[in-house]
């Protein structure tokens, strides 16, 4: 430990910082446990407790040792309070603190978030004459980083070193990983290279932290040089290394890479955790590869993971993707009979998928049995089955949910009035869409541009396609980016009219907009051209869609 004088510091945080009091000098107790575990748990919590009290009674009074273990026991089980309270009524009876039970106190308001109460122990600390140590430092930028304090951590970090005191790689590891958790990369791998051989050596904990943070900004390139740079500096990667780099890989499409990394993960015999699996499975499934999904899933199995419900999501999510419906109840039933309980998710992926395969019964089946578990349905699970009722022409269904919605507390958003715009639009109900509209706009909900593409779509459709005209050309004043759904929706609107100079104007006026028409836009021109007898025309525009290599 290095000596040093710590009047500077008693200045620096108030020479008479004031005790701290607790609003409450009873530690708090945990109600009756529902679990065997929490069971368990509240009595190794009362039996501490009671040990303590017994030491309070001791005559004379033992070594503070044996009160620090005691406190220590209790904040490894998450018991922060209790902590707190035992250690007023520990000082109450004249039992003064060492730097070890100052420590625990200082973790315990960290955790709490209580910054304030932990830097008036630690001039308690200064005051007393203990030299803080390592642990003492490391705690209070943590509960800093923690609060997402990452500057007020920094800053304390140099006032420290400025005094003398040498910091750790446990302190480095937290303050890049706290600049990681803001969103400041660079500043983290700055850090990381100020640190470098200079102040203490770089270890896993600090790259892979960087790692993760460069991942979730797609920034997987530098993410996989920065690994390379830790194998060279023959820094083992771990679990959490590659789990991050996998990740990145998938978020960017790279799933090859990711099953390369996997594979030399397993090599290298590092046990993938549950979080690595479950990022393989649900990349497998989001591009419909239920199959290699399920390998990964019995892999995990094989590996003795046990599977969460994470991994039931994904892996029912891409049998709704691939409208393996079949499968994806099985999945839902093997869940529920492996002991994992299904939540709200579950729920809303199983009756979007039946939804989307018109089996909106089944979706209902289930939507009971959500409201039966006592499972208070999302808006993504009200959202999808009101779109499955909208497409099944059941309207006044989807209507009493949308009302239920409100009388729930679950606000609809855009895309749940959509699913109702586009069923009154394709019932030719096109005025009450337009009523439903104008009520939603008062309530604040602002349309996007699905919302005017339905309308514009429903107006064509009951030959209103002066309307349709307005409204497109009104999105166009008012700055929309439209989309080639939109421009296609408006020029299949003027094909049924007839109005081909209209339709080919703006299909160049689509071009001049950098909106590419795709294969749909040309084929419902050429289609409209072709049957109102134009032949040369739609000719002409079909060598074009072939030259451009959409047919």
């Amino acid at each position: 430990m290095l000596s040093f004088s710590t009047k500077k510091f008693q200045r620096y945080y108030a020479s008479s910082i004031p005790l701290f009091q607790l609003p409450n000098p009873n530690f708090i107790r945990s109600s009756t446990m529902l679990y065997s575990q929490l069971h368990n748990q509240q009595e190794d919590h009362d039996n501490l407790v009671s040990s303590f009290n017994q030491l309070l009674l001791q005559n004379p009074t033992p070594p503070i040792f044996h009160f620090g273990k005691i406190l220590g026991s209790l904040v490894k089980s998450n018991h922060y309070y209790t902590v707190v309270s035992l250690h007023r009524q520990m000082e109450l009876n004249g039992i003064a603190s060492n730097l070890v039970t100052f420590n625990i106190l200082i973790n315990c308001f960290s955790q709490l978030g209580l910054n304030s109460l932990s830097f008036s122990v630690f001039a308690n600390i200064l005051k007393k004459g203990y030299d803080p140590n390592a642990i003492t430092l490391n705690t209070l930028i943590k509960g800093l980083c923690l609060k997402g304090q990452i500057h007020r951590a920094l800053n304390f970090h140099d006032n420290v070193v400025a005094q003398g005191f040498q910091l750790n790689q446990v302190s480095y590891g937290t303050l890049i990983n706290g600049l990681c958790k803001v969103g400041e990369t660079s500043a983290a791998l700055q850090l990381l290279r100020r640190v470098d051989g200079k102040l203490v050596r770089p270890d896993v904990v600090m790259y892979t932290a960087i790692i993760d943070s460069m991942c979730k900004d797609k920034l997987v390139a530098d993410a996989f040089d920065l690994y390379s740079e830790m194998v060279t500096k023959r820094i083992s990667p771990d679990v959490f290394t590659y789990t991050a780099l996998i990740s990145g890989f998938c978020i960017v499409g790279k799933l090859k890479e990711a099953i390369g990394l996997f594979n030399k993960m397993v090599l290298e015999n590092i046990n993938p955790n549950a979080y690595t699996f479950n990022i393989l499975v649900d990349a497998f499934c989001k591009e419909g590869k239920v199959k290699e999904a399920n390998n990964v899933f019995a892999m995990m199995i094989r590996k003795g993971v046990k599977p969460n419900v994470v991994t039931y999501n994904s892996l029912m999510d891409g049998y709704c993707l691939v409208k393996e419906m079949k499968k994806a109840k099985s999945i839902f039933n093997i869940m529920a009979q492996s002991g994992v309980t299904p939540e709200v998710r579950s729920y809303s992926i199983m009756i979007n998928g039946f939804c989307k395969v018109k089996m909106v019964d089944e979706a209902l089946i289930l939507f009971k049995e959500m409201r039966c578990r006592n499972i208070i349905p999302d808006v993504i699970a009200y959202s999808s089955l009101i779109d499955g009722l909208g497409k099944s022409g059941r309207i006044s269904h989807a209507l009493k949910l949308v009302d239920e919605m409100h009388d729930r507390g679950q606000p609809p958003n855009i895309v749940t009035y959509n699913s109702i715009f586009d069923a009154l639009c394709k019932t030719h109900h096109v005025e009450k869409a337009i009523a439903l509209l104008t009520k939603v706009k008062d309530e604040g909900i602002q349309p996007n541009m699905n919302t005017y593409t339905i309308l514009i779509h429903g107006l064509c459709k009951v030959g209103r396609v002066e309307d349709a005209r307005n409204v497109f050309v009104d999105l166009s004043v008012k700055g929309y980016n439209l989309s080639v759904y939109t421009y296609t929706v408006m020029i299949q609107g003027f094909c049924i009219k007839g109005l081909f100079d209209e339709a080919l104007a703006l299909l160049s006026k689509m071009k001049d907009n950098s909106c590419l028409p795709d294969a749909a836009t040309y084929e419902i021109i050429i289609r409209s051209l072709f049957n109102k007898g134009e032949n040369d025309m739609a000719e002409k525009l079909l060598r074009e869609i072939i030259a451009k290599g959409l047919l």
